[in-house]
């Protein structure tokens, strides 16, 4: 696990300082190794450098980058883990490479050399990579399938730069740091930027599944995978598939313990990370284990019970962390500085913690990450379905039920009963997949119209939604839900979140679920086994019936969230009031400060439970102090 940089110039000569530069923003994802290379240039071709950060994992000695094939004519940097690497090096010795290292990503080099662009779709493994092919002057960078490793990159008609952080790229002279309106837009509505965008103006994420080619200026972008649903009958039984989905998923995790440094697991308690647990538990020697939870002192977020119960059960070496609120607030800075964009999932910080924690005794950590998305595992699908009974008329439903919503008392607790219904009924009225992001997000598109100052820009926040559904490929509007979680919620919110949260503290995190094989048999199962009545996961849960504690299979789906609601009425209170300032909103000139003072208002007075939105911008400030508006200043704390 790594962290890569990149430049190619058509202009003139790279700079070693400024790829250097580069690079060392990316210390903390790759702690052990830092190095370039600058190929010579041919005559007449482009101007070539790469930047390499290393976090050993496997072949300690010998795996270092970037690494070149055996004449010297292609050149690879990854960041990742490529899981069937033993497998592709006997195939490829047996067609006359010669391998140096035992590293897993000399495989990646030597499978480009033969099979080009396609050598992706005989891969297993998370990773953004860049391959410089001096014999064809093109320069190729790939992102894995499901969008667990991150690329950035910016083109202009003489040069691309790129790198595994935005970071990395505002570094370099020629790019600046500019507003993105429309990724603004959409950060507010989905409290994330999706792929491919990027708050920053003129940068791009390079999205899931998908590889880009730079040639003589010119960029090419191809997509070589994408998630596919089953759209014919299953004759096999519910026990049958039950059986399959637990060999898939030991298999799956069988790959993620490849490892040369130590390892470990998240563990939450709920039955995604249980799961890969107990399929630990059958490969691994009893007492190997090691498991790592944290716990809250508020106890509608605290889950440490739970997961102490599996970690007995398994006999795990087990440990934990029970948190005060003054912990967590004071890593907002450290959070701040690591998020180069603004990412409203509160859980963030509880993430950050537990891979501090975590890294202090291993350097790999496996977790449950993908489990809710494959199978309906998220309230909002038992929503949806109840959705489909509501037939209130609509002038009821306005003049009535929403106005005695309002009325509930206001809770601070997590998923309270007032915010699960005003929540639900914030949706009613719409498709089920712009429904959906009305649930999830902050700021709806009238709501954007009386938050953002001066006239509201002609932007559909959703656009990206009504895309992807053009490429989703199936008719069953459940499983168009689930497309769309893995292509945003889980890829642009969830990864990322774990991939920032885990790199910061040099701490590679797995996730077995979202083993490509196993997303492509998950997905061939029919909706029915995964949301059965009101019951999420129910194949899932099916599956591991014998492998885990009852009490653990009946759990509803709580979330790694903490108690945003109430901290800014207390803890963070003065914070809030900082950041969200009058003086400060109007100064900065983005927002409205009149809509940003009432919204902070109804919450601090309680008439009204705003977290979600304040959050949202309350981030926004973070980030914008640390990366756009002005240089970090320290920040006071309660």
């Amino acid at each position: 696990m790594c962290g890569i940089t990149g430049i190619a110039d058509l202009s003139g000569p790279v700079r070693p300082e400024v790829l250097l530069r580069m690079t060392r923003t990316l210390r903390h994802r790759g702690p052990d190794e830092e190095s370039i290379h600058i190929p010579a240039p041919a005559a007449g071709g482009a101007a070539v450098g790469l930047g390499f950060r290393r976090l050993a994992i496997i072949d300690l000695i010998g795996g270092r980058q970037p690494m070149c094939n055996e004449d010297g004519t292609i050149w690879i940097v990854c960041n990742g883990e490529i899981y069937n690497h033993a497998d592709l090096r006997l195939e490829l010795e047996a067609k006359g490479h010669t391998f140096r290292t035992h590293c897993d990503i000399e495989a990646l080099l030597h499978l480009y050399e033969e099979h080009g662009p396609d050598c992706l779709t005989k891969v297993n493994g998370m990773f953004a990579l860049a391959i410089w092919d001096a014999q064809n002057q093109t320069l190729f960078l790939a992102r894995d399938r499901m969008g667990k490793k991150p690329l950035y990159y910016r083109h202009t008609p003489a040069q691309l730069i790129f790198g595994s952080e935005v970071k990395a790229l505002l570094m370099h002279p020629d790019c600046p740091r500019e507003l993105d309106s429309r990724s603004l837009s959409k950060y507010l509505a989905y409290e994330y930027v999706p792929s491919p965008h990027c708050i920053f103006k003129g940068i791009h994420k390079l999205p899931a599944g998908y590889w880009l080619t730079w040639k003589e200026g010119q960029t090419r972008l191809s997509r070589y995978w994408d998630l596919k649903f089953s759209s014919g009958p299953d004759s096999r039984s519910e026990n049958e598939i039950a059986e399959e989905l637990r060999e898939r998923l030991k298999k799956a995790v069988r790959l993620r313990l490849i490892s040369d440094v130590p390892l470990g697991v998240f563990l939450s308690g709920g039955i995604d990370s249980s799961s890969v647990v107990a399929m630990m538990a059958e490969l691994m020697p009893p007492g190997q284990i090691k498991t790592f939870a944290i716990g809250f002192e508020d106890k509608s977020f605290d889950e440490s019970g739970h997961a102490r119960r599996v970690a007995g059960f398994f006999g795990t070496d087990h440990r934990e962390q029970i948190l005060q609120s003054r912990t967590l607030l004071e890593m907002l800075p450290e959070v701040a500085s690591f998020l180069d964009e603004p990412l409203a999932d509160a859980s963030i910080i509880p993430t950050y913690l537990l891979s501090k924690f975590t890294r202090q005794h291993v350097t790999v950590a496996l977790g449950g990450d993908g489990g809710d998305e494959l199978f309906a595992g998220y309230p909002t699908f038992q929503a949806h379905r109840m959705a489909g009974f509501y037939k209130v008329p609509r002038v009821l439903h306005e003049r009535m039920i929403q106005p005695l919503a309002e009325r509930l008392p206001v809770s601070g607790d997590n998923f309270s009963f007032d915010f699960k219904v005003k929540r639900f009924l914030r949706g009613l009225g719409r498709r089920p997949e712009i429904r959906d992001q009305f649930w999830l997000g902050s700021f709806t598109p009238a709501e954007q119209r009386a938050l953002l100052h001066g006239p509201a820009p002609e932007i559909d926040a959703y656009e990206d939604v009504e895309e992807a559904e053009r490429n989703c490929g199936t008719q069953n509007s459940m499983e168009r839900l689930i497309y769309l979680y893995c292509k945003f919620y889980l890829q642009d919110c969830i990864l990322t979140k774990v991939d920032r949260a885990s790199m910061a503290c040099s701490l590679e995190a797995r996730a077995p679920f979202l083993d490509y094989t196993f997303v492509e048999f998950a997905n061939a199962i029919p909706f029915r086994l995964k949301l059965k009545g009101l019951t999420t996961k129910y194949i899932l849960k099916k599956a591991m019936q014998d492998k885990l504690p009852r009490e653990i299979l009946g759990r509803g789906k709580k979330g790694f969230g903490i108690p945003v609601a109430k901290w800014f009425r207390h803890d963070l209170r003065e914070l809030l009031l900082d950041y969200l300032s009058e003086s400060r909103i109007r100064r900065q000139g983005i927002f409205n400060p009149a809509e940003v003072t009432r919204l902070v208002d109804e919450h601090l007075r309680g008439t009204k439970d705003n977290r979600k939105q304040l959050w949202t911008l309350f981030i926004f400030e973070l980030w914008a102090e640390h990366y756009y508006v002005s240089p970090a200043r320290r920040m006071r704390l309660p």
